[in-house]
């Protein structure tokens, strides 16, 4: 059906429904029938080609050509295929653990998805409902207002200035706008979708004005659908971290190759005995022992998991991210650029106070007995000229502080249903940031009248008269000076003031232009409204203080009002530190750049006012985040480093384009991600850093072996090791709890390298810490069994590497404890991370098992008689890595006080 060649009253008939919407019962069945309103997704990757994929990498295609060398090797020398079965093992389990964790990263984002999935406002059951976008049904009557994604096709019934920028379906980048009439066809021939003007579509956007369509279709039978078989997701970009660490390994890839063509080569030259086919096989098997234990081969998925269970939780926090880039920049935010209203503040709007010529200023709003007919033309005024509505309960549903417009003109005894029906609607001129006012136009018994509301310093500049309390009088200097002086009291006293006007027609405007409109006026008086701080956002503001983060505060607000507040914050102590748009407006970029600092507070500010803010901040070379909500505010958030969209008050565009979007829009929960950022980043550089260590001992302790000319450890020892000793403990790091300092150090710098802050020097000796252990066990075990420490001149030791084996797993296992803090005593932890804990004992157990089940030792090459004496002795020297860490970080705590105390002097 072409729904836009017919009236409204047509359509509302053909799809059944009305003006008052669907009611939930038949909106369920109707969603049953028709689908939920999504376009199909890209099918995923089968589990079968994710485990392909995983057998694909290189180190995995290594350990598989070992497992056919040592096959060979077992034919040859008519040995056991234990080895080779053994690696064949590890490998598919590797594969398995793999895609299990690569598809619970999957959920984990897609979960993420959801929570910041797309809500439309609908009429159901005759009431504004808020419901996700993929609930919508054909026949459901959307609400449209500057900011919102449409959320299907529909045929626009009611609209004031809309205008719906359709670029993605039509390549127009100009705003259509849009009417109720229909179209008129005369070819019979379909009409282009870009001047189909009474309908809009799933994927375009609304910029201006608002209105209401009835939905005509949903899903795969939108315009959107018939365009798109399949929306293939797009392919998830690597932080910044992840890139430095895929260059890592690729550096060590090609180290590792040369240090095992050396060995090779090495142990072949060197050799003593006549060189066969054998031979070149084990030595070969060496070279691959070397390879295995220096790629660190759970390095990528710690990161990828740490990151995806760090936005879990964040998510849990109400902080939900858009893009992983985000969670390493909130470790380094160093500026937050923040709304006012609802951020800072509660967004709970009361109105508390009201004023007029007539009567004098502070009738308490809450004072409803004998209000006189000029508060009572006030709360009429401020009610109709609001987009707010009441709900079941009386309470409004909308906008915050039109909520309280509504509400105080209940409250005095003026229901917002009754006035529409004593004054319906006729025309209106919407909101605009940038005028800071809204006019609408009703026809009261055949009378024309208007009603304006907005900023009083704005507002009054329009007015040539003023009411009086019973007439229109001419607006003089004093009368002007009065209403100024009492918005400034409120202002003082951290109030938000309203002022509204009329206007009276002899007959309907010919167009509703704000310019048209908006002059002449007729000022009735103003109202206060009180919106109380956050007391959370006081606390969190001191925390970025001691964070070295610098919180800024942005309003549209009056500067006194923008002044009191920041005070009882504490992010401003002097109103000197505040500066109003029309200031920063006459400041040229240059003089901007260089007083920046100066300023913590903004206010009366424009949109294109908080781009110029946040860049001046970066040219300062400062990590900025900045919230917003308006569809103006998408131009800053995307130039922020960190673009902060509001759950609740925020339009479908700043949240799109959002790298994090707040569900409870608080600063505090901002805070909150900065201190979540920082301790994510903090837990994967530990979990790398007990990574690169534990492979730096098992390659060290491999090269000096073949050097000495004794077999250490063998690969199936070392892919054990990777396996369970390293992998559960790096991924148990990833879940430790953050520093008590983590929120009083300063923001780290985003040029910071991964082994910034000392870390390399750390990974250094702490990997050849464990290779001196674990030589030093292989001694005491070849001493134990041949009773000679010359291991080089000596058969291998099955004794000798079971205690290299088991100090190896022990010494990695304790050392993860270490690394609970960088430079901090482990015993001075308060809270233990639990999962390190289960990591240790699961480790410890399943070694135990290897080296004392005789089957599972004597595949393993391992000793069948190991003694308890020897278990002790092995775990003593694996206890040296904590007491040696220990000491380290001691004295690099004092030398750490000792800077920092000739940095203050």
């Amino acid at each position: 059906m072409k729904f836009y060649t017919t009236s409204t009253s047509d359509t509302l008939k053909a799809l059944g429904t009305d003006t008052k919407g669907l009611s939930s019962g038949e909106a369920a069945v109707r969603l049953e029938k028709h689908g939920r309103n999504k376009l199909k997704e890209a099918k995923k990757t089968p589990w079968i080609k994710r485990f392909a994929a995983q057998l694909a990498d290189p180190m995995i295609i290594i350990l598989i050509v070992a497992a056919v060398v040592s096959g060979i090797i077992a034919v040859v020398g008519h040995e056991s295929f234990a080895d080779t079965i053994i690696i064949m093992l590890v490998v598919i389990l590797n594969a398995l653990l793999g895609v299990i964790q690569e598809s619970k990263a999957e959920k984990a984002i897609e979960a993420l998805q959801a929570m910041s999935g797309a809500q439309s406002r609908v009429l159901r059951d005759g009431m504004i409902r808020i419901i996700k976008s993929d609930e919508i049904v054909p026949g459901d009557i959307v609400l449209l207002e500057a900011g919102d994604a449409v959320p299907a096709d529909g045929r626009i019934i009611e609209c004031a200035s809309l205008q719906i920028e359709e670029a993605a379906l039509t390549g127009e980048s100009v705003p259509i706008t849009k009417q109720v009439e229909a179209i008129e066809d005369l070819t019979g021939k379909e009409i282009p979708l870009g001047d189909r003007v009474n309908m809009c579509y799933m994927g375009s956007t609304v910029v201006y004005g608002r209105g209401y369509a009835v939905i005509t279709a949903t899903g795969m039978d939108t315009e959107m659908g018939k365009i798109a078989d399949a929306l293939a997701k797009a392919e998830a970009g690597l932080t910044p971290l992840q890139i430095k660490l895929g260059q890592l390994s690729r550096i060590l890839t090609y180290i590792v190759v040369g240090i095992c063509v050396f060995m090779f080569g090495f142990s072949i030259i060197t050799a003593d005995s006549a060189i066969d086919f054998s031979f070149i096989l084990n030595t070969f098997m060496i070279a691959v022992s070397l390879a295995v234990a220096a790629i660190p081969e759970g390095l990528a998925t710690v990161v990828t998991i740490s990151l995806s269970i760090g936005v879990t939780k964040m998510s849990k926090r109400n902080a939900v991210i858009r893009k992983l880039t985000a969670v390493e920049t909130l470790g380094c935010t160093q500026v937050i650029c923040s709304d006012k209203t609802g951020t800072l503040t509660l967004n709970r709007m009361t109105v508390v106070r009201s004023e007029n010529i007539a009567d004098g200023l502070n009738e308490a709003a809450s004072d409803t007995s004998g209000l006189s007919n000029t508060g009572k033309l006030l709360a009429t005024a401020m009610s109709l000229c609001s987009d707010a509505e009441p709900d079941e309960s009386g309470l409004a549903v909308g906008e915050p502080t039109e909520c309280a417009l509504v509400n105080y003109a209940t409250l005095v005894g003026l229901d917002k249903h009754d006035l529409k029906k004593a004054y319906p609607r006729i025309g209106e001129a919407p909101f605009d940031s940038s005028r800071k006012m809204m006019t609408t136009v009703h026809n009261h018994d055949g009378d024309i009248i208007q009603f304006t509301k907005g900023a009083p310093d704005e507002l009054i500049k329009r007015c040539t008269f003023y009411f009086d309390g019973t007439r229109a009088m001419p607006m003089t200097e004093e009368i002007r000076s009065r209403i100024l002086a009492d918005n400034k009291a409120m202002a003082d006293d951290a109030l938000r003031a309203l002022a509204a006007a009329m206007r009276t027609w002899d007959d309907r405007p010919i167009n509703h232009s704000p310019s048209y409109l908006e002059h002449d006026l007729v000022y009735i008086g103003l109202v206060g409204m009180i919106d109380p701080v956050r007391p959370e956002a006081i606390a969190a503001v001191h925390e970025c203080r001691e964070a070295g983060i610098r919180p800024i505060m942005i309003t549209g607000d009056h500067r006194d009002t923008a002044v009191a507040i920041a005070k009882q914050l504490g992010i401003i102590t002097d109103a000197g530190e505040a500066l109003t748009g029309s200031e920063l407006g006459e400041m040229s970029d240059e003089e901007l750049d260089a007083n920046i600092e100066k300023y913590s507070v903004y206010a009366r500010v424009q949109p294109e006012h908080k781009v110029r803010i946040v860049t001046a901040w970066q040219k300062k070379g400062k990590v900025t985040a900045m919230t917003g909500d308006g569809v103006n505010d998408a131009a800053s958030i995307k130039t922020a480093d960190i673009g902060v969209g509001m759950g609740i008050t925020g339009t479908d565009v700043t949240k799109n384009v959002a790298d994090m979007v707040l569900a409870d829009d608080n600063f505090a929960t901002i805070v909150s991600a900065v201190e979540e950022g920082r301790r994510i980043y903090d837990n994967i550089r530990k979990a790398i850093q007990f990574l690169l260590a534990s492979n730096a001992s098992e390659v060290l302790s491999i090269f000096f072996a073949t050097l000495m000319h004794f077999t250490i450890l063998k690969p199936v020892h070392l892919l054990w090791i990777n396996l369970i000793t390293d992998c559960f403990p790096a991924l148990s790091l990833a879940m430790e709890d953050p520093d008590d300092d983590i929120m009083r150090r300063p923001p780290r710098s985003p040029r910071e390298g991964i082994f910034a802050g000392g870390m390399g020097i750390d990974v250094l000796y702490q990997g050849l810490m464990v290779t001196l252990i674990v030589i030093a066990a292989y001694c005491i075990g070849h001493f134990r069994e041949f009773g000679t420490w010359t291991v080089w001149s000596s058969p291998d030791s099955l004794h000798g590497m079971t205690m290299a084996f088991l100090t190896m797993n022990l010494a990695e296992i304790f050392h993860s404890f270490n690394l609970r803090s960088q430079h901090g005593s482990i015993f001075k932890k308060k809270k233990q991370n639990k999962y390190l804990w289960g990591s240790f004992v699961l480790a410890l157990i399943l070694t135990c098992v290897v080296i004392f089940v005789d089957p599972i030792a004597e595949a393993f090459s391992l000793a069948t008689d190991f003694g308890i004496d020897e278990f002790a002795i092995a775990t003593g020297l694996a206890l040296l890595t904590i007491i040696i860490v220990e000491i380290v970080k001691f004295f690099q705590r004092a030398s750490l006080s000792r800077r920092k105390r000739t940095v203050r002097k």
